[in-house]
């Protein structure tokens, strides 16, 4: 079944100017431009977890689950996780957090944002929101798409494949966490979302 509502969840301190945000965008855009109606939302999250996965949840409420997809990049595939396992809709995880409450604990305080001069508070209470939203086993892995790069600087591959080994999976034998290379798997994205 082909999907007509799109989500994406960008990563920690990233925001919907990221280049996979808006190479995402502009595929949407060149859908509807060809004549399909798609409905298409990227959120700039807020700090805490618990408020992120509010806003996004309250705001796809209406949108139909089973024509329903979700791309999280690193912390947003953690998110798009928690999303696809609560809404049963269809989830593309790019270089995505496993344990976000580990790894973003050594990130407490001020932070500056990647796209802006903004600047944050990541509290320590934020830790706590993303340990408790851990999702589980995976119910359905085949409603997942992984996209893992070995030559992931920030996170590492072996713990993003052994958390999505059942899915499909695309693993890259280089790369980097950013997926600079996102234009050569974008079509393998949304062929996904399509049932292709």
């Amino acid at each position: 079944m082909t999907f007509s509502h799109l989500l994406y969840l960008h990563g920690f301190r990233s925001s919907p100017q990221s280049i996979k945000a808006q190479k995402v965008a502009a595929r949407v855009e060149q859908l509807r431009v060809a004549g399909r109606p798609l409905t298409w939302w990227c959120p700039q999250l807020p700090p805490s977890p618990a408020e992120a996965l509010e806003r996004v949840l309250r705001g796809v409420a209406d949108w139909p689950a089973e024509r329903m997809g979700v791309i999280g990049s690193s912390l947003g595939g953690y998110y798009a996780t928690v999303v696809a396992e609560r809404l049963g809709c269809k989830a593309v995880l790019l270089n995505p957090a496993v344990d976000p409450a580990r790894d973003l604990a050594r990130y407490i305080g001020e932070i500056q944002a990647w796209h802006s001069s903004e600047r944050f508070w990541f509290r320590a209470e934020y830790v706590d929101e993303l340990r408790a939203m851990q999702p589980g086993p995976l119910t359905r892995p085949e409603r997942y798409f992984a996209v893992i790069a070995k030559g992931d600087e920030v996170l590492d591959w072996r713990e993003m494949a052994a958390r999505y080994r059942d899915c499909p999976m695309r693993l890259l034998e280089g790369s980097d966490h950013g997926l600079s290379d996102f234009d050569d798997h974008i079509d393998a994205v949304f062929d996904f979302l399509d049932g292709r």
